[in-house]
């Protein structure tokens, strides 16, 4: 799409030849010959060819060559958290679901922060979840951001920005009893899928995240030391993350027949990788213990509940659990509150001795 029109006299002019959004073709004129060179104009093609990738027209006013929403996020936005973020799915679902209905075919710099208002209301009215809700402005937020710091043409400002968060009182917190840890123990002995069942129990055992499990090697365990290496490739910190490996957790692992040729721990026989997901294995097994609402992931909840209750600092269970904020780890507090009595009683003791 770059021209140079050299005419008899010696002049010439730069442009750069687009189609617009009706498929019609138009040329954009950058410069002449006489007043800048063959670079600059190149360097100067390149911009206006990235408004047109992004959606915008070369030939329109500055505050109109904002992107539609839909060209930013499939051009820009998905590549870059296909990438960069773990939940990038639960992303596009979002915005499948619920961004693009509303904003997929308007110009960024004309979505306003009132209609992010109507959005969010309109989905309450519709009965969706506090945290849904949220969600999807808290990922339309950071969608906004990214603009920004990508410099996108004519997005100069979030429209989220200043959109309060509903409430989320129905936020839940599910942690396993020790009745019914042994339940599920017991269950997993005699259940048919060995391999799900040994998956259960070390995120019991360990705290770790659901693919720190799935996806570990042979070579992540030091036998000696007791401790699982997560690399900082597969980190969500991304950083190598260390997890103790209890004495019941080595056990588990002993008993796991080991292939030489494949370097997982857990792996799907025909594919020889990790598996996808145990989400219907998993299913089972909660049913029919009727722990229809324990999630995977409340799994990890329960192990830092258990430690908590047992006396265990925070400061050890935000190590145990790999978390870089303290502040994370707090939603835990309330688990002990006879730890919180024995921590008070403590002083008591002291000064009723000094008396």
């Amino acid at each position: 799409g770059f021209y140079l029109e050299y005419r008899k006299s010696g002049n010439g002019t730069f442009y750069f030849k687009y189609r617009d959004e009706a498929a019609r073709f138009k040329f954009a004129r950058i410069g002449s010959l006489e007043k800048m060179s063959l670079m600059e104009a190149r360097e100067k093609a390149y911009e206006l060819k990235r408004i047109v990738d992004e959606g915008g027209d070369p030939k329109e006013k500055n505050e109109n060559r904002a992107p539609i929403l839909r060209d930013f996020i499939e051009n820009r936005y998905m590549p870059f958290v296909k990438m960069s973020k773990r939940s990038w799915a639960t992303d596009k679902s979002l915005i499948i679901n619920h961004i693009m209905p509303e904003f997929g075919s308007i110009k960024m710099n004309k979505i306003s922060k009132s209609s992010i208002l109507k959005l969010q209301l309109d989905m309450k009215n519709k009965e969706y979840s506090a945290g849904t809700c949220n969600r999807v402005v808290i990922l339309l937020r950071f969608i906004f951001n990214c603009a920004i710091r990508w410099e996108i043409s004519a997005v100069a400002a979030n429209p989220c920005a200043g959109v309060k968060l509903f409430d989320d009182h129905a936020a839940r917190e599910r942690y396993l009893i020790e009745s019914e840890l042994h339940g599920l123990f017991d269950e997993l002995d005699r259940n048919e899928n060995v391999q799900v069942g040994k998956v259960i129990k070390l995120l019991v055992l360990t705290g770790a995240r659901k693919r720190e499990i799935l996806d570990a090697k042979w070579t992540d365990i030091d036998h000696e030391r007791k401790i699982l290496t997560v690399p900082a490739s597969r980190s969500k910190s991304k950083r190598p993350r260390h997890i103790p490996l209890s004495d019941l957790a080595m056990t588990v692992l002993a008993g796991i027949a080991r292939d030489p040729e494949i370097p997982f721990i857990f792996f799907n026989p025909r594919t020889r990788r990790p598996p996808v997901s145990i989400f219907y294995a998993w299913d089972s097994i909660r049913r029919k213990l009727g722990l229809s609402d324990l999630r995977l992931h409340d799994l990890r909840h329960s192990y830092a509940s258990f430690l908590i209750n047992a006396g265990r600092s925070l400061y050890e269970v935000q190590t145990l659990l790999g978390h870089s904020d303290p502040k994370v780890t707090m939603r835990y507090a309330h688990l002990s509150p006879q730890a919180m009595r024995d921590a008070a009683n403590l002083v008591g003791r002291i000064a009723e001795r000094k008396s």
